[in-house]
């Protein structure tokens, strides 16, 4: 009898201890953040191998709805309002699955973020769907999104498994987002409306009269190396090559003793231009 209890309470002890043991999952978490312009998008998914399986069409069926991963759902989410193959998708986490075909693949945005793998899924919840073509690439034993390509306002993204490669764009619409926001910022200070045209002609993304607008503006504030110089380039790429040399000298005039590296380099470019 004392022995029966004496094994009672050993079995007690441990199985409390042997519950917070952890254990490797057969296809580990991964998270993957990538900031697009100024938006942050977090892809969060478990990868399974492939371990010698036949993957699309057998472990990854045609025409039915995968949770592109393992265990949990795989989510995605948008620190801004953003367009897939170029179809509008509010910020926010989604869960993400797909719909693997022969030819073409659908990817679902849903809007119920978590849920274990697709087998709670409901369509009625999508917030987007769209295609996308699969192609033939380097074979990826475990599971991989990732981007492939990347510029200041999308990039691509890409599933990965096996020989497959499934992929879809996203745009970000930062260019746009961040002029916007320095037009709203606009204030006395020369360095705001500064910003804004060197990085509208940084960028090329707003007209020539926008940019020596917002560069007057800072100029009318303060005249200094920085906004003489980017007017001496805008007024040599307008043709105007001798008002484009007397503003860079002016620019080089302006320069403090610790811009002087500043102004050889203003001097050498517009020397080019003589």
């Amino acid at each position: 009898m004392r022995k029966t209890v004496l094994s009672l309470l050993i079995a007690l002890v441990a199985i409390p201890a042997f519950a917070q043991v952890k254990t490797p999952r057969p296809s580990p978490k991964a998270v993957y953040t990538q900031t697009v312009g100024v938006t942050d998008i977090t892809v969060t998914y478990s990868r399974p191998g492939v371990k010698g399986r036949t993957i699309v069409g057998d472990l990854v069926p045609y025409d039915q709805v995968w949770r592109t991963g393992a265990n949990e759902a795989t989510t995605i989410s948008f620190s801004d309002d953003v367009t897939i193959n170029g179809q509008a998708l509010k910020k926010g986490m989604y869960s993400l699955h797909t719909l693997p075909g022969r030819d073409q693949w659908t990817i679902i945005f849903n809007s119920v973020a978590d849920q274990w793998g697709s087998y709670s899924y409901d369509a009625t919840k999508d917030a987007l769907r769209v295609t996308a073509k699969p192609s033939k690439g380097p074979f990826t034993e475990w599971l991989t999104i990732d981007t492939a390509g990347m510029t200041t306002d999308e990039a691509t993204y890409q599933i990965r498994w096996a020989d497959t490669v499934v992929p879809f764009t996203v745009n970000t619409n930062s260019t746009a987002r961040t002029l916007a926001s320095l037009r709203q910022a606009m204030s006395p200070d020369w360095r705001v409306s500064y910003t804004a045209a060197n990085f509208a002609y940084e960028n090329k993304a707003a007209s020539a009269t926008d940019i020596n607008t917002w560069l007057d503006q800072s100029l009318k504030v303060n005249e200094n190396i920085a906004n003489l110089w980017l007017k001496a380039r805008l007024l040599n790429e307008a043709g105007n090559k001798a008002e484009a040399l007397k503003t860079a000298e002016r620019a080089i005039a302006a320069a403090s003793p610790a811009q002087a590296d500043f102004a050889a380099e203003v001097k050498r470019q517009s020397d080019k231009w003589r």
